[in-house]
């Protein structure tokens, strides 16, 4: 037996359109970074790049649960002495609404080469419209947790 590793031909370009309102943002996250990795194709390989697109509608709308509105807090730097930036989750939500999103997903991603062109694949958008309607994305449903 060989072991299986697709060929740049057996890839195919796929989109898909999730809509985030009223969703979980991990829950959610985790559900964009595993197609996101093509782990719901029959040929995933955990080296490749299956070339999966993600639209998310409605970031805007994602909700948290708990208190981590509040308490949660990101942390960037400039790269300076003394750059250390801190932000909670409710600023971070009103200065740049997806980005609560993408973030949560970069976590869930590899943290590699191979992350870093996976997360290049996924757009996300505060509200219902995307300009993506020529590539007839497939849509994703997610079910609605029960007690959120």
């Amino acid at each position: 037996m060989s072991t299986y590793y697709p060929k740049p031909g057996d890839i195919k370009e796929k989109w898909y359109v999730v809509d985030a309102n009223g969703q979980v943002v991990g829950r959610l996250a985790s559900r964009i970074a595993s197609v996101l990795r093509g782990k719901n194709d029959a040929t995933f390989h955990p080296a490749v790049n299956p070339s999966n697109h993600v639209i998310v509608l409605n970031a805007d709308k994602a909700v948290l649960t708990g208190r981590k509105l509040r308490q949660k807090v990101y942390h960037r730097h400039s790269g300076y002495p003394g750059g250390l930036t801190e932000e909670t989750a409710e600023a971070l939500g009103k200065r740049k609404p997806g980005e609560i999103l993408r973030v949560a997903v970069k976590g869930m991603l590899p943290k590699s080469r191979l992350g870093d062109a996976l997360l290049r694949n996924i757009r996300i958008y505060t509200g219902d419209a995307h300009p993506h309607k020529a590539q007839n994305p497939a849509t994703i449903i997610l079910t609605k947790q029960q007690g959120s």
